[in-house]
């Protein structure tokens, strides 16, 4: 699904409307799971500014607006932004909005950025310029959270590939967590002594 940006959003809002949970978010245990390492990986620390990118019908969306004081939840579709403004109604700090990234990258800057299964769907050069721009809009002591599937797919990009890609930004990878079929990356600034890594 690494299509034209122009193509994205329809086929993103026609698998929605087919299925409103696509990827069995409410029902899956592998999906209850992986949001559980998610949380964990960021376990103990308070937000003041959340980006999640491509919350989808919001599942873990409601999990990450426990943690945090303003969380800004982007997808590309609109019919799976319909089902989380319905799920975060009364979530006063948390705003949900249709952005294309890279492209379309939202203002503000952020303690933590989470992209959870998305960068695959991305071409390569999108993939390298979303790890340019969460660069730029990381806080100095901020964590990105990277989470991508390991098995095979009918993708251009791996999940893993995908990370590998995203690293060579030049991060300082903080944590990691290698369950069955996925792999979680936690990632910081690179000290400035450092040389950029992240393998």
């Amino acid at each position: 699904m690494n299509d034209d940006p122009s193509q994205r959003r329809a086929k993103f809002d026609q698998l929605f409307r087919e299925n409103p949970d696509p990827w069995e978010f409410e029902t899956s245990t592998y999906e209850r799971d992986k949001r559980d390492a998610t949380m964990a990986a960021i376990a103990g620390r308070r937000f003041a500014h959340v980006l999640e990118i491509g919350c989808a019908t919001g599942v873990l969306t409601e999990r990450l607006a426990e943690v945090c004081d303003s969380l800004l939840a982007v997808d590309v579709s609109e019919v799976a932004l319909t089902a989380a403004r319905q799920r975060l109604a009364d979530r006063n700090h948390v705003k949900l909005t249709r952005a294309e990234i890279p492209a379309q990258w939202p203002a503000g800057r952020y303690d933590l950025i989470l992209l959870s299964e998305v960068l695959y769907f991305l071409a390569e050069e999108e993939i390298t310029e979303t790890s340019r721009r969460c660069l730029d809009a990381l806080e100095p002591e901020g964590w990105v959270l990277l989470v991508n599937w390991t098995g095979a797919n009918d993708l251009p990009v791996s999940g893993p590939r995908a990370a590998e890609l995203f690293c060579a930004g030049g991060w300082r990878r903080t944590g990691r967590i290698v369950r069955p079929g996925y792999r979680l990356d936690l990632l910081a600034r690179p000290r400035v002594s450092q040389v950029p890594r992240c393998r």
